[in-house]
């Protein structure tokens, strides 16, 4: 084989591997091709998943706001019962006070 069968037959094989890659292309981008129906399905979804995301933030900020609201009463709650705990406390004293005083007094009349 001589330079020239060569360069002929490497050209040959480079031209048949450029038209297989570039067959190959083109079929890969025919059967690829998105069509409008995709599109429209696609930006469908897409405002789909934007609407949910924005129920989502709604959502959120609802819990939020209410675990603050719930958070606020019970604190108010616990305040208040805390209150009267201290309140009970001092009528309990008070009516033992009074218990010993009227024992005392009691027993002073009987002697």
């Amino acid at each position: 084989m001589n330079r020239t069968e060569l360069i002929v037959v490497v050209s040959a094989v480079l031209l048949i591997a450029f038209m297989l890659g570039w067959s190959a292309r083109w079929l890969l981008h025919k059967f690829n091709r998105v069509s409008t129906a995709n599109v429209a399905d696609l930006d469908h979804m897409a405002s789909a998943l934007h609407d949910a995301e924005e129920a989502r933030d709604q959502a959120m900020a609802y819990v939020e706001d209410r675990e603050a609201e719930l958070t606020n009463r019970l604190s108010q709650t616990e305040a208040e019962l805390e209150t009267a705990m201290d309140g009970l406390g001092e009528a309990r004293r008070e009516a033992q006070e009074l218990r010993s005083y009227i024992s005392e007094n009691s027993r002073s009349d009987t002697a």
